[in-house]
């Protein structure tokens, strides 16, 4: 868990991630706002998961053109365009099955338990933990700024036999 909400920079974009690696992009409660950083910071990556409050179809088209989009719905995406995004979506990447939420209150313990990642949005508190083997992941909120909360998104490193991810505060953080 991060504490104070204080980020470690990262290391650059372009860091070689090794034979076998899948690079997820996961971004979250974006509410309609696409920082330009944000879609620097997710080119290169391999997939990417959206954990909801998307704010509007147009978020979702930006991020298909870096790569394929696995998207959910949050309690503020509404209206016909949000209809097709399901409350909850699992995945396999790499031979790791991940959940993805918007709210890690629905999370069932059991089904978490079978998952090597859960992704959750909602709290817009960027978070990487461990709890019980799985690796919860909340890549905090990358749209509107929400009272001192940091703007971020994060990275997830996906390998047969290891998983890693990092939390990459965006530099427009400091903006609405």
């Amino acid at each position: 868990m991060l504490g104070a909400w204080t980020v470690t920079p990262r290391k650059r974009y372009g860091d070689p991630v090794g034979a076998g690696a899948t690079v997820v992009g996961l971004i979250s409660d974006t509410h309609g706002l696409l920082r330009p950083e944000a879609l620097a910071a997710l080119r290169g990556v391999g997939r990417i998961v959206h954990a909801g409050d998307v704010g509007a179809p147009d978020v979702l088209a930006a991020l298909r053109r870096i790569a394929p989009v696995t998207a959910v719905r949050g309690n503020n995406d509404r209206g016909a365009w949000a209809l097709h995004l399901p409350e909850r979506a699992t995945l396999t990447i790499g031979g790791r099955r991940l959940l993805v939420v918007h709210d890690r209150a629905a999370v069932d313990p059991a089904v978490a338990a079978r998952m090597a990642v859960v992704v959750c949005g909602h709290s817009h508190r960027p978070a990487v933990e461990r709890r019980d083997g799985v690796l919860w992941v909340n890549p905090g909120s990358a749209g509107p700024r929400r009272f001192s909360l940091p703007v971020t998104l994060a990275r997830l490193r996906v390998q047969a036999r290891s998983l890693r991810a990092e939390i990459v505060p965006l530099a427009s953080g400091s903006a609405g």
